[in-house]
């Protein structure tokens, strides 16, 4: 396991910090004005932030707002995020567009970095600039760590840098997953995309003793295990990716296929298990029950004409069972992807059946990705779980075995 240098009260007494924090939260428009719709992001800063006002530091906070794609765009100004800061977390923060000339204020929020083309090419120029505003960097965005942008990687190269509190306790709890998890370790994956799952499924399969696998991504191993799977959605691999998922999937039911997991002591199951039976329809958008299908994948599968435009869109009654019953026993769980498209109230059946059976169970559990965490919280087990990783892609990469680049640069030697 990597260790961080994380930040001291004695490594910012009375110095100037700048802070990378991860401020790129959700908003939406109110007549005139912008509100924060979820300020989930903005607390998770606030031990640190706090930490170095205790030290008596003058803090400059930095941020990346939407895709803005080099360019200002006035709609993705970090203006209302200081508003918010201000009114809400009551924190005395000025804002600030200048780069250069500074308010001589306690903590000053700059404007959104990706408006400036320098940042996500890394310019040593532009981290240069950044550097000469402190005395001392300190990395708070680890949902950013992934990416070799200049707040991220070039800052470090001209400032002592460190790790903020969250930060470290996001590389802490991912660690364990990898490391030491409580067995046994379920893994749960699930969500439309498999692109952004490959590494840390690939890994996770080999770490893990169950992997229980819903959503869109199921269609890849249901696939290429021969089942039909009718107008399904199914990730095409982009023209840059070697192979398509489908191929991964198949790959990897190969590479598992010798290892088993005892159900009830008796009953061996797969390594990675797939839905046995999907609630289907000619739409997601359906909202008549008629119009809903049953299929248990072990017996009903002739094409027969009136299932020809079928979509499988959520894991069925028994896939449901199976799964809790799964969950019930497991040591830890981590969880990423909805089993369903559960924003539609025909399709969550899954999704919530999931949350529930992790969240009533004894183990160490791991939430991860936003899809995730809109539905956990829309089925209020979002506070259930040991822990709520936010990260996104940038978890997924360190649960793939990756040394973040964001993160080298506050690793202690070993």
């Amino acid at each position: 396991m990597i260790e961080l240098r994380t930040v001291t009260k004695k490594d910012v007494a009375g110095k100037r910090v700048l802070v990378r924090v991860d401020f790129n939260v959700p908003l939406e428009k109110s007549g005139d004005a912008v509100r924060v719709r979820d300020d989930r992001r903005l607390r998770a800063a606030l031990p640190t932030i706090k930490l170095l006002r205790d030290a008596g530091a003058r803090i400059i906070l930095i941020s990346h707002l939407g895709r803005p794609k080099d360019t200002v765009v006035p709609e993705l100004s970090l203006a209302p995020i200081a508003q918010y800061l201000r009114e809400k977390l009551d924190l005395p923060v000025t804002f600030s567009a200048d780069y250069d000339n500074l308010p001589d204020e306690p903590i000053v929020l700059l404007e959104n970095l990706r408006f400036y083309p320098e940042e996500s090419n890394n310019d040593p120029a532009f981290a240069k600039r950044l550097a000469k505003l402190a005395d001392i960097y300190v990395n708070e965005a680890f949902s950013s760590a992934h990416r070799k942008h200049a707040s991220i990687i070039g800052i470090p190269e001209f400032l002592p840098s460190f790790a903020g509190l969250a930060l470290t306790e996001e590389a802490e709890q991912l660690a364990k997953l990898l490391h030491k998890p409580r067995r046994p370790f379920i893994v749960v994956l699930g969500g439309a995309k498999i692109s952004d799952k490959v590494g840390a499924l690939t890994n996770l399969a080999r770490i893990a003793d169950l992997v229980l696998i819903g959503g869109a991504i199921a269609n890849n191993f249901l696939s290429a295990e021969g089942f039909e799977i009718y107008r399904s959605f199914v990730e095409e691999a982009s023209k840059k990716d070697a192979g398509d998922y489908v191929a991964l999937a198949k790959q990897l039911i190969e590479e598992h296929k010798t290892e088993k997991v005892l159900k009830d002591n008796y009953i061996p199951l797969p390594k990675l298990l797939y839905p046995i039976d999907v609630i289907a329809a000619s739409s997601l958008e359906t909202t008549s029950d008629e119009e809903l299908k049953t299929i248990d994948l072990s017996h009903d599968m002739e094409d027969k004409l009136e299932k020809t435009k079928l979509q499988y869109l959520d894991i069925g009654p028994k896939t449901r069972q199976l799964y809790s019953e799964l969950l019930a026993g497991a040591g830890t769980v981590f969880w990423n992807g909805p089993m369903g498209v559960w924003e539609n109230p025909l399709f969550a059946a899954g999704t919530k059946a999931i949350a529930r059976a992790i969240t009533t169970s004894r183990a160490t559990t791991v939430l991860g990705g936003g899809d995730t965490i809109a539905a956990a919280h829309h089925f209020h087990a979002e506070h259930q779980f040991s822990y709520v990783s936010a990260a996104g892609g940038a978890a997924l990469k360190f649960l793939g075995g990756e040394v973040l680049p964001g993160l080298k640069p506050l690793v202690i030697p070993s």
